[in-house]
C-alpha cells in the first residue's frame, strides 16, 4: 500500500497552507470537516466528480492541512488543527470564521 505523505508541522509552510485554503471548494471541505470531525471523503457533501476531490484532499494533505487516515478502501480525513494553531496561531480559525461568516450572508440573501 502506497504511504500518504504529511508534512511535519516544521515543514509546513504559510505559503502552501493559504494556497490549499484560497479555494473555495477546499475551505467548504475544511468547513465540513470542522463541524463533522473525522469523517470518510463520501461524508463531505461537495458538488464534485470524485477525481476532483481526491485533487483537492491531496492538495490539503500536501500542505498540511487535514491528515489522510487510509482503513481498508475507505479514507478518514481530519484537520490538522492543533498543528496548524502551533504553527501558525490563530490563522485556520480567522480563514474559516471569514469564510463561515460570507456563507451564511449569502444563504440569507
Amino acid at each position: 500500500m502506497k504511504v500518504l505523505y504529511h508534512p511535519d508541522k516544521t515543514d509546513m509552510h504559510l505559503s502552501s497552507v493559504l494556497y490549499a485554503l484560497s479555494d473555495p471548494v477546499r475551505l467548504s471541505i475544511v468547513s465540513e470537516i470542522r463541524k463533522l470531525g473525522e469523517c470518510t471523503c463520501g461524508g463531505i457533501e461537495v458538488d464534485i466528480v470524485k477525481s476532483t476531490l481526491s485533487h483537492h484532499v491531496r492538495t490539503m494533505r500536501e500542505a498540511g492541512v487535514v491528515r489522510v487516515r487510509v482503513q481498508g478502501t475507505q479514507r478518514f480525513l481530519s484537520l490538522r488543527k492543533d498543528d496548524l494553531e502551533e504553527r501558525f496561531p490563530g490563522l485556520l480559525t480567522a480563514i474559516l470564521h471569514a469564510y463561515e461568516s460570507s456563507e451564511e450572508q449569502r444563504m440569507s440573501e
